[in-house]
Order: C-alpha cells, then structure tokens, then sequence
C-alpha cells in the first residue's frame, strides 16, 4: 500500500510517518515542498516499512503530481486547514478525479463539516474521503458513543485537551488558534445555536483516570474545534456543546486569554499577526509536568430515564501524548491494510472508529484511561 502523507515531514505527519513505520506492507512517501526536509526524516526513520522523500506543493499542478506519486492512498497533514483560500478542497478534488482514497487531520471546523459535499462524488469513485481523522472529532465521539451506550438522551458534551508542555506544537496550529481568538465560535448552548469568544470563555477541570495520578486543575479555554459543528446532529437532544484546550504553562495561557478579550472588545484587530510570535515562545518558554490529557464528560439520561453523568479520561506520560493526534490516521491505514476498508462516500470521522481501535493503538505506550461515574 502507497501512501502518500501531505505535510509528511511536518509535526503531525512525521508523527503518523513514525506510528506506521513498523509495517512492512506499507510505503510511506513522506511529501511536501522541501524534498531536503522530507530526506532528512527518512534518514532519522529506521523501520520495516519503506519511506521515501517526495516533492509535492499543494499550490502546483495537483493532477500531474498525483500522478507521478501514484498512491493507493493521500493523507494530507499540512494545514492549516482554516486557511485553505477559495477552494479550500482542491487536493479533494483532485484525489476523487483519480479514484485515490483520501484522509486529513484537519482540525478546522468549516473545512471538516464542507467535506460532506463531496459525498456523492467519493460514492460514484467508490472511494472513502474522510475528513477530521484525528483527536477532534474521532476521538471524541468515540469516547462520546462508549460513554452513553444504552442511554435513552445525551444533553450535554464538554471535552478538553490539555497537552503536555513539551509537545512541540506546529506553527500552523497556532495560526489557526491566533485567526479565531476573540472572535465568535460557533456552540450548542441552553439548547440552541449560539456563539462564544474563542480563548475568552473558559473553565477548570480536573484529568484523572482511576488508579492514575491526576493532572493539575487544568485552565481550559473554548477552541473551534470540528465537533461544534458535527456533533450535534448526532445527537440531536444536546442542549449544550463546549470544547476546550489547555496550552501550558498556564500563566502565558492567562495572557493569550488577555490578548484574545483585547480582540473581543476591538483593541486588537486579530492576534494573527502574533502567531510567529507565539511560535517561538511556545518553543522556547515551557516547564511543568511532562504529561498531558484528555477528558470528554457527558450528561444526559440513562436506559431508566435517571439522569446521568459521566466522563472518559486520558493521561499520556512523557513524549507519548504528542503522537495521539495522529492515531486516527493510523488506525483507519491499518485497518485497510487488514482488509476493514471504510466505505465509500465523503465525511466527517466521526463513526469509522471506536474507542477499542484508540485502545489498541494506545496499547505499548504510557497512555492511561478510564471511565468515571457521576
């Protein structure tokens, strides 16, 4: 299986490149514009699995590129998914023209609820366009799904990510969270569709599985995340819908916070021409803990009709964590590989995956998990 990875050599796909490196069946092209760059992590990467440099500029001729990689498959890890100009799905495009199955880890909410255009598109190629294929959404609504199996309503979903400091967050993540600070996110809240500043609206909350030290009291701010926009109509008796991050250390947390009310209230326009800015200081200015987490709460009604609540956690140790988002990806490759090919048609990942796949995929790393009652 030839599998192009867009971005291969960047943060998260050279993440996904290093997860799918011990299986031999697989070729990894590792693409982008700096073929020196793509070289230089082949080189680092010694696996099973056969890794090769490859040029390829989104901006260029998509077709003819597409045709001289000639993959079984495109996962397009670039980003930042929220600037993708006037025609933010032309990869898409592009791979549904040439029957080639597709993936992305975009984290961008218009760009992951549009995919669903393309649905007839990818189902008269009889190929699976799938987009989201990370953390937010897949891993949420699996979680969401394990949590409330056999309730008879789900009202409300909160989840937070609260990484690591050490975890080495691109440049393009931080442009994407700098365009949308301050600005209107789009939520579910008292029942209705509703909006919310982004990094001004926020709360604390407790990571802790059972039998696991918890995190620290976490500082949680709201993100436009994927799942604002494509869980509700999961479930559609959800009165209320929040997604949070929570970048550390928590004192320059407070002061993005600061900035972000500053564009709330117009004193600043955006904090997008800060986001190199941000780059670096995120590089350079980090301490605490080297462990990050994940919760996702639900409350609703249960199979007797009694109100309910729960949460599902994780706490990854070290150097571990960072290769989550990724996982997704991973596991939808992997499971092709064995002959569990998804569908054809053009979504959201939201029903692909299950929570046991996260597991086993978990499985090997110090990555903890648990479900709490109440």
């Amino acid at each position: 299986m030839r599998v192009l990875i867009v971005g291969g050599y960047g943060v998260f796909g050279g993440r996904l490149a290093r997860l799918l490196a011990d299986e031999p069946r697989l070729t990894l092209l590792l693409a982008g514009r700096s073929e020196v760059k793509a070289r230089a992590l082949c080189e680092a990467i010694d696996s099973p699995a056969t890794l090769a440099p490859w040029r390829f500029d989104r901006d260029g001729d998509l077709g003819a590129q597409l045709a001289a990689a000639a993959p079984d498959l495109v996962v397009d890890a670039s980003g930042p998914f929220q600037t993708y100009g006037e025609r933010p799905w032309k990869l898409v495009e592009a791979c549904i023209a040439r029957a080639i199955p597709y993936l992305d880890l975009a984290d961008g909410s218009d760009f992951v609820e549009g995919i669903s255009l393309y649905d007839k598109a990818a189902r008269d190629a009889d190929i699976f366009v799938i987009s989201g294929t990370s953390t937010c959404p897949a891993i949420t609504a699996a979680a969401v799904r394990r949590l409330t199996e056999g309730w008879r309503a789900v009202h409300a979903i909160a989840a937070g990510i609260a990484p690591t400091p050490w975890a080495g967050v691109g440049e393009s993540v931080i442009r994407a969270i700098a365009a949308y600070a301050g600005k209107p996110v789009r939520l579910v809240r008292k029942r209705k569709a509703a909006t919310a500043p982004g990094l001004v609206d926020t709360r604390r909350y407790v990571i802790a599985p059972p039998g696991c030290p918890p995190l620290r009291s976490a500082h949680f701010s709201l993100v436009d995340t994927p799942e604002l926009r494509v869980l509700p109509p999961l479930w559609p008796e959800l009165r209320d819908l929040w997604m949070g991050a929570s970048p550390t250390p928590e004192i320059l947390h407070r002061m993005l916070n600061g900035m972000a009310w500053l564009v709330l209230k117009g004193a600043l326009r955006s904090l997008s021409p800060f986001a190199p800015l941000f780059h670096v200081s995120a590089k350079y200015l980090r301490w605490g803990e080297h462990r990050g987490g994940m919760f996702v709460e639900v409350v609703g009604l249960d199979g007797q009709g009694q109100a309910a609540r729960r949460s599902w956690h994780l706490i990854a140790e070290g150097g571990d964590g960072p290769f989550i988002p990724s996982m997704a990806a991973e596991a939808l490759i992997r499971r092709t590989l064995d002959g569990h090919r998804p569908g054809p048609g053009a979504r959201p990942c939201t029903d692909d995956l299950e929570l046991a796949d996260f597991e086993r995929a978990f499985a090997g790393k110090a990555i903890v998990t648990g479900v709490r009652d109440g």
